[in-house]
């Protein structure tokens, strides 16, 4: 049995004039996991959002969000739904907490007003207007707009963009406190490494086609985890995948005069995987059956 809040199978989109965004995507995704979806732009990462926030329509394929067609979907489901966009528009004059309050009349259930201050780091300015706020404050706003309906299911669309590397840090804790309470997470980003701390699970999604779907420490499977040596020689890179890296690394000392320059030996990342699967977009070879 499982328990899936998203379920996505074979979504197709075409647009006018026969572009096809999205070529027969299929995933699930799990309550209260965290799940990125990558790929580069152009790739149907945001088109594949719009579908399961129910504003774009699909043109072929079945999806249910929250038990519900998105498609369909009323002011109850999507008083379920958080929504943090990449960007919200020009900056309101009322004040975080103005702002806030009135969001939360939108919602059943909302979350505590000065809680959500408090989560997103803007305690201190909760009286001053978001017009006024630095760039990286107005996204916390933008984060605590997207959970003040306490959302079941909360979409993350490039939500650190812009930050700087304590705040992306800051907001990584904030994300996990949502973790803890049991929220449901869509995450879109461009960085690998936020992924790979804040996700279990990833997909990528390269010419609208699903490459590749799994946990982040399998995505790929066993051959892309393979150890890289990689040395310079006679001012060129060259790199070799061996399961051996210790017996490569001292046949290559030992063949002489010189010791290799730059000699390193790398555990491939998320972002080495990610890369490999966009040498080649329009041929990278679509996942069957990918539900899991």
């Amino acid at each position: 049995m499982t328990d899936a809040v998203v379920r996505v199978e074979d979504l197709h989109k075409t647009y006018r004039g026969g572009f096809e965004a999205l070529r027969g995507v299929s995933f699930e995704i799990q309550r209260g996991e965290t799940f990125a979806l990558l790929g580069p732009n152009g790739a149907g990462k945001s088109t594949t959002i719009e579908i399961l926030e129910g504003y774009r329509n699909r043109s072929g394929g079945t999806v249910d969000v929250l038990g519900s067609d998105p498609h369909h979907g009323g002011l109850e489901w999507k008083s379920r739904l958080g929504i943090v966009l990449q960007n919200t528009g020009e900056a309101p004059v009322a004040t975080v907490r103005e702002l806030l309050s009135h969001f939360a009349g939108f919602y059943p259930n909302p979350r505590n007003v000065d809680d959500v201050i408090e989560a997103v780091g803007l305690a201190a300015k909760a009286k001053t207007s978001v017009r006024k706020l630095s760039g990286g404050q107005r996204r916390r706003v933008d984060v605590a707009l997207g959970i003040i309906g306490n959302p079941e299911l909360l979409f993350l669309d490039e939500p650190t963009t812009g930050f700087d590397p304590e705040a992306r840090r800051h907001f990584w804790d904030l994300i996990r406190g949502l973790q803890a309470e049991g929220t449901t997470i869509i995450l879109t980003t461009h960085y690998l490494d936020e992924a790979a701390a804040l996700a279990e699970r990833a997909a990528i999604i390269v010419a609208g086609r699903l490459v590749a779907l799994g946990a982040i420490g399998e995505i790929g499977g066993a051959d892309a985890r393979v150890p890289i040596v990689r040395w310079r020689e006679d001012g060129r890179v060259f790199e070799e995948r061996t399961e051996r890296p210790g017996e490569f690394v001292a046949a290559l000392v030992a063949r002489g005069p010189v010791e290799p320059d730059r000699l390193e030996i790398v555990r491939p990342s998320l972002e080495d995987i990610y890369l490999s699967f966009l040498t080649d977009a329009e041929t990278a070879t679509p996942l069957q059956g990918a539900t899991a």
